[in-house]
């Protein structure tokens, strides 16, 4: 009797085990296709003249993994851009910078959102993102539309219009650099986004 009742305990730890494992098993591993995704920016050039002439500039190649406690990192390089193709072939010293992460982008969201969103169903949330430049940090919240499309994609876009501060980019020695060979010398205060980008479980 007793070897029973050991025996009862033991396989009654062993199902509890596996109810506490299954929901980390189930958990979807979502990641960033870098295909499909992408930001879009309009940089309005300030000319020697006074004329505003608007340049449409984009960030592919988007790659990012959300880990189990729902943190994104989102490093963005130089080559990501498709200012590289604009240029053409870049001075010497360029070239070593085209693979140098220029800023990351941090954000962190519930996992749960993701996971219980409906195939049809779009939700909005707000995120905090953390934009680090060197040693510099700033925040600033940003409203993200998640739309499920299928059971294991997700499309990410701002659900409202948002712009960078144009003066907070020309701080930055390697952005006023390239937007200098762009022959941009001088920038509107707004630079408009738009993200377009793809979740996927893998």
């Amino acid at each position: 009797m007793y070897e029973m009742k050991r025996m009862g305990r033991r396989a009654a730890g062993v199902v509890a085990l596996g109810l506490a494992a299954l929901p980390w098993a189930a958990q979807a591993d979502w990641q960033l296709d870098p295909a499909r995704s992408h930001v879009e920016a309009t940089i309005t050039e300030i000319t020697s003249s006074g004329e505003s002439v608007a340049h449409r500039h984009a960030l592919k190649r988007m790659d990012g993994h959300i880990a189990e406690d729902g943190t994104l990192r989102l490093p963005v390089r130089l080559n990501q851009t498709d200012v590289l193709e604009q240029l053409g072939d870049l001075p010497p010293w360029m070239e070593s910078l085209s693979d140098t992460e220029l800023t990351t982008v941090v954000t962190q969201m519930d996992p749960s959102v993701l996971e219980n969103l409906p195939v049809g169903e779009s939700r909005t949330e707000t995120l905090m993102l953390s934009v680090k430049d060197g040693d510099a940090s700033q925040q600033e919240p940003l409203k993200v539309r998640f739309t499920r499309e299928s059971e294991g994609e997700i499309r990410v876009r701002n659900a409202e219009a948002v712009a960078l501060d144009g003066q907070v980019i020309m701080q930055n020695q390697t952005a006023r650099t390239v937007l200098g060979l762009l022959g941009y010398q001088q920038i509107d205060d707004e630079v408009p986004v738009e993200l377009d980008a793809v979740l996927v479980d893998r």
